[in-house]
């Protein structure tokens, strides 16, 4: 594998196996910087678009896909054509970069930031300045320099530039502690200048011009920085700063140069007694999964006073604040303060218990709490503040106004809202982690038990139904001594029931899953909670718009109380927000919720599904047919729950109008077993019913049945269909039924055909709906080219093609585009064929119709293959069956009369073991590689400019 390091602190760039490598133009070096600011975490392709093009244009999908094309290019120089990505990879519908930290400069700068600070803290200052120095150097200028503008951009940058300022604090640090305090004025002056506002630069700008015998004008240095401070914010200078000058001015030994020999950092506190104790207990197991939010926490910790960890209850927020309290090296505490038994949210009582840990026995009050503590440098984990929250948050306020040495981490299922809080959520395990807590809790349940493959992929399926909670995890895993783990996963149709023998030494609320939920629940108002009921029928995520129309009201405040409270999570860097509640919470409020209000909630769920569905359906006639695509396959987790609640509430005429409404997704998607499915159900239960709907479901039963090859059950649907049309006054309905009818009825040999497709012209040019007229037109030349080669075919498809382009109709496009280029087959045109073929493909690609696809790649292999690109035919003969394998279908089938006749040209082209060895290679590519592949040996091969400018013009978006 080859060595990639990739560059941002200054202008993006990349290097492999140690030599720079061009990245392209600014947008594509923006799609890298996009993904390496996201940290290893996946970038949805939407999200990508959006940041990499900072929303200064519309780019399309097949505009980033041809970035990403070329940043693997120079990325990843030996990965062949098709081979799997390993360091730009694709996940679902995103991206990311996965590098080693070490690979990125970023993350090494923050790496060795963090290991020079401690380092410094540790009392080893050449070992610190080396690190450090090591760091610095990193630095070509800005970070992220060309992206500075860029809204993605802004908050990395500026976590970075503030960690750099750390990081030359801290090796100035490191250098008054070796004694160069005269070397380092120069730099100390120009930091100053560059950082006013830095009350430490100061600090160690008077330190080192007074250790250097200018005693004058360290005092004056200190001066200066008052002044600063006061004509710019206001404030005056720190505990710190004024102590310092104290020192100075005392010719205190704290302030003087370090003696000869190891020496320790500057250490300006006044004297304090010995290291008063740790109240923290010990773990009894490993944590697992949580080493990057770990660091990250104690990163947060360093920087600001009041960290909050915020989460569902059960997600390891107590545990995880632990892990970064022992990691810390405070002379005084952290001190571990539990709240989950404070019963009554009264100030005083909290207090109370925080002065008991700190064995402060008369501090009754916060004022007298504060005073105690002074400005004793120590931390607080305040753990289960979510009950106490008003009291909790005022003792904190005033504590931290009060105490300027103090620190506090609290763990709540809502925020503080106390002024200066980071607030970090504390989200599931991933996949990986999640596993692996299973498996060491269940090898802890189960000594000597070794999971065979079976058991793994089991407990991985355990481990997602749990939506990656570590509680249920390890609860599920305990039961590994009781049960088996196939039992396991039977019985988590009622979670509540096995998820329980947690501990007996650990806190109540954690021993069974369900008392975890209820602690969060009561602390719900009435609102509040039928929100949580209402919310519970959504399969996956949703937003705002989703949730009022599901709440029957305006819902915001309720909302957010439920964010706040962790019983919904946000999704991040989604747009509009979008939340999702974890199945184990869904499964809770179900069980509470009324029934009728339950009822009630499915039926506006459906209302909302159905009409999100119609409006996607639309926009699949015109030029967003693609992204009417994309937002029904975000929404098919919702359309599923909303079909099975129709069939279960008997509701036959929603269950056909929703079916009517994707059967051209279904049909164009792929989902073909599941459309059928659906439309046979829907079908089944109303025998009858309205016509109009029944008349579009039974449309989507002989398309999809089409695509089987089942011409008999496709061409009796289309002429029920067309019948009920005609009878709900539905012309645009009864034009395409009886257009796909006389297509079935052709495939079938029957007689009549293109007179019957003839009047469905007729009745969609009168429907007035171009995009129609075109479908109607390309099943009547489809009908014409299949008795032989046709002057009349031809007019009659190229009319259809060239009104599709004009409306947007990119499907009968492309498909009347793959109809005139087998005709360019059968009349001796291969070369012709073949630009038409690699440039209807690009077109619906652009769609994102896979069967569309399937069907024009098949007949473009006979193509490649006739114009010698045999072993190219080949190759795109195994993406077409690899690819149709995977959703139950094949041209061949669907295409009796060219199908099996292209099929056998490609393979007669090459010997055996050349037909296998490239169709294999093609079985293992995408679709999206195969198309970049035709269109580079295509062109490289001289169907040059024409094929070029009939991509740009099929692909180009219009206005």
């Amino acid at each position: 594998m080859h060595e990639v390091r990739i560059g941002v602190l200054g202008p993006v760039s990349a290097s492999v196996d140690g030599r720079p490598v061009a990245l392209g133009g600014i947008r594509q070096r923006a799609v890298l910087a996009v993904l390496v600011a996201a940290r290893g975490r996946l970038v949805p392709q939407d999200v990508l678009i959006n940041d990499a093009w900072d929303g200064q244009s519309d780019p399309t999908t097949a505009t980033l896909h041809s970035y990403i094309a070329g940043l693997r290019k120079v990325l990843e120089p030996g990965r062949t054509t098709g081979g799997s990505a390993e360091v730009l990879v694709r996940e679902g519908l995103g991206y990311a970069l996965r590098l080693k930290p070490d690979q990125v400069d970023a993350e090494r700068f923050t790496e060795l930031a963090a290991q020079g600070e401690r380092l410094v803290r540790s009392g080893d200052p050449d070992a610190a300045a080396a690190v450090l120095g090591e760091a610095l150097g990193l630095w070509r200028g800005p970070a992220y320099h060309e992206f500075a503008e860029y809204a993605f951009a802004v908050p990395e940058a500026a976590r970075l530039h503030g960690l750099r300022l750390s990081a030359q604090e801290d090796l100035f640090t490191a250098e008054l502690a070796r004694g160069r305090h005269t070397a380092v004025i120069g730099d100390l002056e120009k930091h100053t200048a560059e950082q006013p506002l830095s009350e430490r630069g100061w600090e160690l700008l008077a330190l080192a011009l007074y250790r250097s015998g200018r005693q004058g004008d360290a005092l004056s240095a200190l001066r200066t920085a008052r002044r600063v401070l006061a004509e710019e914010l206001g404030v005056d200078p720190g505990p710190s700063l004024r102590r310092l000058e104290v020192a100075l001015l005392e010719q205190d030994s704290s302030a003087a140069p370090p003696v000869t020999g190891p020496v320790q950092p500057v250490d300006l506190e006044p004297a304090s007694p010995a290291r008063r104790g740790r109240r923290l207990p010990l773990a009894l197991t490993g944590l697992v999964g949580r080493d990057e939010e770990q660091a990250r926490i104690g990163a947060l910790l360093r920087e600001n006073r009041l960290v909050t960890l915020t989460g569902a209850g059960g997600i390891g927020k107590t545990r995880l604040a632990l892990e970064v309290a022992h990691a810390r090296d405070d002379e005084d505490g952290p001190w571990l303060v539990e709240l989950a038994d404070l019963e009554t949210p009264d100030p005083e009582l909290l207090v109370a218990d925080i002065a008991d840990v700190l064995g402060f026995r008369d501090a009754t009050t916060a004022e007298r709490l504060a005073q105690v503590l002074g400005e004793r440098s120590t931390l607080l984990l305040l753990d289960n503040c979510e009950h106490v929250l008003s009291a909790a948050a005022s003792t904190v306020a005033h504590l931290l106004s009060h105490c300027p040495g103090l620190r506090i981490l609290a763990t709540s299922r809502e925020p503080l809202s106390v002024a200066g809080e980071v607030v970090y959520e504390v989200g599931p395990l991933p996949p990986g982690a999640a596993r692996e807590l299973f498996f060491t809790r269940a090898a802890a349940a189960v000594p000597g038990w070794v999971p065979d493959t079976h058991e793994i992929a089991t407990g991985e399926a355990i481990c997602q139904e749990l939506d990656g909670l570590p509680l249920a995890i390890e609860l599920a895993a305990a039961q590994c001594r009781m049960l088996a783990v196939d039992q396991i996963a039977q019985a988590l149709d009622d979670p509540f029931a096995v998820l329980v023998g947690g501990p007996e030494t650990g806190p109540a609320r954690h021993r069974a899953l369900q008392t975890t939920v209820e602690w969060s629940h009561r602390l719900l108002n009435q609102p509040e909670r039928e929100l949580f009921y209402r919310l519970s029928v959504f399969a996956g995520g949703f937003d705002l718009d989703a949730a009022t129309a599901v709440g029957g009201r305006p819902v915001l405040s309720d909302l957010t109380a439920l964010v706040r409270k962790s019983l919904l999570a946000t999704v991040a860097g989604s747009r509009p927000r979008r939340y999702r509640m974890l199945q184990t919470l869904k499964d809770f409020a179900r069980r509470k919720a009324d029934p009728a209000v339950l009822t009630a909630a499915q039926a506006s769920h459906r209302s909302w599904v159905l009409g999100r569905a119609e409006a996607a359906e639309q926009l699949l006639y015109g030029k967003h047919a693609r992204a009417g695509m994309e937002q029904t396959t975000r929404d098919l987790p919702e359309i599923r729950a909303a079909f099975t609640s129709a069939l279960l509430a008997r509701d036959s005429e929603y269950a056909l109008r929703l079916a009517g409404a994707l059967h051209r997704y279904w049909y164009r998607w792929g989902h073909i077993a599941e459309g059928l499915g659906w439309l046979k159900a829907a079908l089944d239960i109303c025998p009858e019913g309205a016509p109009g709907p029944r008349a579009r479901a039974l449309m989507g039963m002989g398309a999809l049945s089409y695509l089987l090859g089942d011409f008999a059950t496709a061409a009796q649907a289309s002429a029920e269909a067309a019948r009920h049309a005609r009878e709900a006054d539905d012309l645009r309905s009864e034009a395409g039924a009886l257009a796909y009818r006389a297509l079935f009825e052709g495939l079938l040999g029957k007689p009549g055909s293109e007179k019957i497709a003839e009047g469905a012209v007729e009745l969609a040019r009168a429907s007035q709906e171009p995009w129609l007229e075109s479908e109607t037109r390309m099943v009547l030349g489809m009908l014409l080219r299949m008795t032989g080669p046709s002057d009349r075919a031809r007019e009659i498809l190229t009319r259809s093609r060239d009104m599709a382009r004009a409306c947007g109709h990119r499907f009968v496009q492309a498909s009347s585009a793959w109809l005139l280029m087998k005709s360019d087959i059968d009349e001796g045109r291969p070369a012709e064929a073949l630009a038409a073929g690699v440039t209807a493909l690009r077109v619906i690609e652009e769609e994102g119709d896979v069967t569309g696809w399937l069907a024009i790649a098949h007949a473009t292999a006979a193509a490649l293959t006739l114009t010698g690109h045999r072993e190219a035919g080949a190759m795109l003969l195994g993406v077409v069956e690899e690819q149709g394998s995977r959703i139950g279908y094949s041209p061949v089938l669907m295409d009796p009369v060219d199908g099996p006749r292209h099929a056998r040209l490609v393979r007669d082209a090459l010997s055996t073991e050349d037909f296998v060895r490239c169709h294999e290679a093609g079985r293992k590519m995408s679709p999206a590689d195969m198309n970049e592949y035709m269109y580079r040996s295509v062109t490289s091969l001289g169907a040059g400019a024409d094929l070029e400018a009939g991509v740009e013009a099929d692909v180009r978006p219009r206005p």
